[in-house]
């Protein structure tokens, strides 16, 4: 069995899948928060685990305690590099490219091959990435999350309540609150077509947990897509090839 691990500034999602499936085909998969860290022993524990593929943006402390607990003596702590799987990586300095979106931009090539495409996660922070038909990474912009944004606009302005990001106010709001929220959803959205327009991108590929709030405000087509970094890690493996003879 092999397990597949996105570990966020935020959460750690995580995946678990069977030699030879297609990328997204999971047996079991699951969330938790850093303070829930302890809970995911319980859930590998008699999987049959054999290789583990981890893409950590949280640091070395994080990267330490889950290498004590992942049960499988195969572990992969997957980095951006100048070239892999036939995509290439235009960054100036390939391995300074974030590994989550380095991953990103492979699930969304797993899942629209050939496309020209903005890849969106939209998480703490919201990152749009290019990458052209031919697979070659151009680079992106990144931006605060929904949430950081709105809230730092609270707590830095004087009299600005918190606002909350369950609402999905559109348009000029007649309220303080929905006022913030609606600018900071106008942000997001906007970065996002406007990076579509520059790129000439013909779909958006969008992911991460402030997605659905996103999405609903986009005029560019678009495609949602739970877990894509996890997607692009499982896109990494192959199948093993087999001969007649």
């Amino acid at each position: 069995m092999l397990l597949l691990i996105d570990a966020g500034n935020t959460r750690i999602k995580w995946a678990l899948a069977e030699a030879g499936s297609r990328p997204g085909e999971w047996v079991a998969s699951g969330a938790v928060s850093h303070a829930e860290l302890n809970h995911l022993p319980a859930s590998w524990q008699e999987r049959g685990i054999t290789r583990a593929i981890v893409a950590n943006v949280a640091g070395s402390k994080l990267r330490d305690q889950l290498q004590l607990m992942i049960p499988a003596k195969s572990i992969e702590w997957f980095a951006s590099r100048a070239q892999l799987d036939g995509m290439r990586n235009a960054y100036r300095n390939p391995a300074q490219l974030g590994c989550d979106r380095f991953a990103a931009a492979l699930g969304a090539r797993a899942l629209a091959p050939a496309a020209r495409l903005i890849v969106a996660t939209c998480g703490t922070a919201t990152t749009i990435d290019a990458l052209c038909a031919d697979s070659v990474f151009l680079g992106g912009m990144i931006l605060p999350g929904l949430g950081l944004m709105a809230a730092s606009l609270a707590r830095n302005t004087a009299q600005l309540p918190q606002v909350n990001a369950a609402a999905l106010p559109a348009g000029f709001a007649d309220n303080t609150d929905d006022a913030i929220l609606s600018g900071c959803l106008a942000a997001q959205a906007g970065a996002i077509e406007r990076a579509c327009a520059l790129h000439g991108a013909t779909l958006c590929v969008l992911s991460g947990g402030a997605a659905p709030f996103i999405a609903p405000q986009l005029t560019v087509p678009y495609r949602m897509v739970d877990n894509i970094v996890l997607i692009g890690l499982h896109s990494t493996v192959h199948p093993p090839t087999t001969t007649n003879g």
